[in-house]
């Protein structure tokens, strides 16, 4: 048994004990982690995996969570674990198991059945908390882990009317806490780990998880003109409205395009208030994406909240620097001054953005040192860490 430490600028966090993985300073993200030098050997192949989450990576509406389960999801299979994926919504064929718990709203009260009926046999639970809780422990004794990427308590409002978000937001900030007050609480931010101890979950039983970044592929060309992207599900909270409102000051100073990529529900709203220069580009391929990233002069998001920025990410490893709010979730993903610019109001965004814009070598800058800190992160580790996660659980519901 070793005990592993992460070091950041300013802070040294508990380690914890995990069976078979070496001391070793993990990836500078700010964050508790487990060691990259972590191996399999923590794991016991032939565990059989349940995770209950709202909608699988298949359905129209998913984003960076469903992305970040498709990918542990199917790591574990690769390393000889039994995945079975429990959601409501649409599906797709997957290397693991997709087991349908009714549709996006229903399956709350649908999961359990269809857990009793098909999954009882499963050695640990990974309950994605994405707001609304399915409240796992009060239907199953499994150990179980409870995956938060963001505390939603703002967001509430702007999804529901009252009554609706006094109820969500009663269930996420006391009832689940309480259900799982004997569990590990997972999460891939400090933010969000300090969000879930202002719920009154102790340090302790946090756990963090290093998000992945696929390959970057074949370099792409950086534009010669001016061109800025923003990339994600136009939803509320990603305020797509006030990109829109600062891209009026801007243009004048540095002219160019502003490619808006992504679907969602706000769309209809957002692209009558687009101005000159303006492309909604709807969802793309993979592909598309890669080019987009790479082409983009800055990568722009103004999001309320994240749970980390998975896009972030993406662009820092095309050399892709961003520009969000210092926000939860973001002021991880985002290293100011060194990765890209932090703004603390619409007026700083603004400037930092004018500013990048006709700052060339700042932007080179801004952009190698974003590639080299994302280089550092993959699947495949974070699916290592992941692995000894459940490990853990799964000896704790043992010891009880």
């Amino acid at each position: 048994m070793t005990i592993i430490y992460s070091f950041d600028r300013s802070n040294v966090y508990q380690g914890k004990t995990i069976a078979g993985i070496r001391e070793e300073t993990s990836v500078t993200t700010g964050r508790m982690l487990f060691s990259p030098a972590g191996q399999r050997a923590v794991g016991r192949a032939g565990r059989h995996v349940a995770i209950v989450a709202w909608r699988d990576i298949a359905s129209p509406r998913a984003g960076g969570s469903e992305l970040m389960v498709d990918q542990l999801a199917v790591g574990l299979t690769e390393m000889g674990d039994r995945v079975s994926l429990l959601c409501g919504g649409p599906s797709a064929p997957h290397p693991y198991r997709v087991v349908r718990g009714g549709g996006p709203y229903t399956q709350f009260l649908g999961a359990p059945v269809a857990y009793a009926r098909r999954l009882r046999d499963c050695d640990v639970i990974v309950e994605v908390c994405n707001g609304m809780p399915f409240l796992t422990p009060l239907w199953s004794r499994k150990p179980t882990i409870c995956m938060v990427n963001h505390v939603h308590a703002d967001l509430w409002p702007l999804r529901f009317p009252p009554p609706v978000s006094t109820v969500g937001r009663f269930l996420e900030r006391r009832v689940m806490p309480w259900a799982h007050r004997g569990n590990l609480m997972l999460t891939v931010s400090e933010s969000t780990a300090r969000g879930l101890e202002s719920l009154g979950v102790p340090r302790d039983r946090i756990r963090m998880l290093t998000n992945g970044v696929a390959p970057a592929g074949p370099p792409a060309p950086r534009s010669a003109e001016p061109l800025f992207l923003a990339l994600g599900r136009l939803t509320e909270y990603k305020r797509i409205d006030l990109l829109l409102r600062l891209w009026e000051r801007v243009r004048p100073v540095t002219g160019g395009r502003l490619v808006i990529a992504g679907d969602g529900p706000e769309r209809p709203r957002l692209e009558p208030l687009a101005g000159d220069g303006v492309l909604f580009a709807g969802r793309i391929s993979d592909e598309r994406k890669h080019r987009l990233m790479s082409a983009a002069w800055l990568l722009l998001h103004p999001a309320l909240i994240e749970g980390w920025g998975l896009v972030v990410s993406e662009a820092a490893l095309r050399g892709t620097p961003a520009i969000g709010f210092d926000v939860p979730g973001l002021r991880d993903s985002v290293e100011h001054g060194r990765t890209g610019l932090l703004a603390r109001s619409e007026s700083e965004f603004a400037s930092a953005w004018a500013t990048l814009a006709l700052s060339p070598a700042r932007r080179a800058a801004l952009g190698e040192a974003a590639r080299k800190r994302a280089s550092r992160l993959s699947w495949p580790v974070a699916v290592r860490h992941f692995s000894a996660v459940l490990d853990e659980a799964i000896g704790t519901g043992a010891a009880r």
